[in-house]
């Protein structure tokens, strides 16, 4: 395939998103915050925090991406306490696992973390991998695609009326509201996934996209999402692209490479989701330093 990505896409300003190292990063919350600080000093554009709420062993014919020995802090309450240590830079869940929570608890924490960062939070969201994690959380695990499809309607109803009545399938809301209200109403909502049902509910409801793909593959899926896009009457002026560079080590050229064909493609943003360890607190800040200074290139 030719490297140069034929997509004739106009070169854009891509905004830089920092991935919190959430399993490296130790419960120093001093260290929580210099990181933070640090990637705003940087002048990354935003701060995404992943989302486990279980370990969960391997078992027969299963095994975990990540298992009972890696720590995940608490998504919404972490970006709670970033929202305190920042003053400008926008914070992102990365992803939400949405279908396996209640709606209303996420609509509620959602609007608070908007409300303390002065209107920074953005709602990233997906299905999930691990089965586990749903059977856990007394969730259904089958339904979970159609349960986020309909949860993103009520979240933003809660979030931009004062008083909701809903019925559908997986809620039965009756005259009630969330206060105080989001500064953001509604807060935006991003759609990750890379499988192609996930792209086409994102098209359909979202926001964004934000999968974790190399631009070669991407290549063949744009147009596919600019396509469901036109089907559901969306403009692509307002729909944001975001991608995830998930790599395996430390290549700076590679990480340069890979953002820059993604900037070809119309990315609006990317980050660098390193799949290794960083277990020293100075190399965290380093990887930050060199993935802006590779991205630029």
């Amino acid at each position: 395939m030719d490297n140069s990505l034929s997509i004739n896409h106009p070169v854009k300003i891509m905004q830089l998103h920092a991935f919190f190292p959430t399993r490296d990063i130790g419960t120093d919350h001093a260290k929580i915050r210099d990181w933070a600080q640090a990637a705003e000093d940087l002048g990354y554009a935003g701060i995404e925090v992943a989302d486990h709420v279980f370990g969960a062993t391997a078992r027969e014919g299963w095994t975990p991406l990540y298992n009972e020995k890696d720590p995940f802090h608490e998504t919404l309450v972490t970006l709670g306490f970033l929202a305190a240590v920042t003053k400008t830079i926008r914070l992102s869940s990365g992803v939400l696992i949405l279908p396996q929570r209640q709606t209303g608890v996420v609509a509620k924490q959602a609007a608070e973390v908007d409300i303390l960062s002065g209107g920074r939070l953005r709602l990233g969201i997906g299905v999930g991998w691990n089965f586990v994690e749903y059977q856990a959380l007394g969730m259904d695990w089958k339904t979970r695609g159609a349960r986020e499809a309909e949860q993103v309607k009520v979240l933003r109803t809660l979030w931009t009326q004062d008083l909701v009545t809903f019925r559908g399938r997986f809620h039965d809301l009756t005259a009630v509201n969330i206060t105080p209200a989001p500064i953001q109403r509604p807060i935006p909502i991003w759609l990750g996934g890379s499988s192609d049902a996930a792209m086409k509910r994102a098209a359909r409801i979202g926001d964004g996209w934000m999968p974790i793909m190399a631009p070669q593959d991407a290549e063949q899926k744009i147009p596919i999402l600019h396509e469901h896009l036109k089907e559901f009457g969306r403009d692509r002026g307002k729909f944001g692209l975001e991608a995830w560079l998930r790599v395996n080590e430390p290549d700076p050229q590679r990480w340069a490479a890979a953002a820059s064909g993604w900037r070809r493609l119309g990315a609006d943003i990317v980050m660098l989701y390193p799949m290794y360890r960083i277990a020293d607190f100075a190399d965290q800040i380093e990887t930050l330093r060199r993935f802006k200074q590779a991205a630029a290139a």
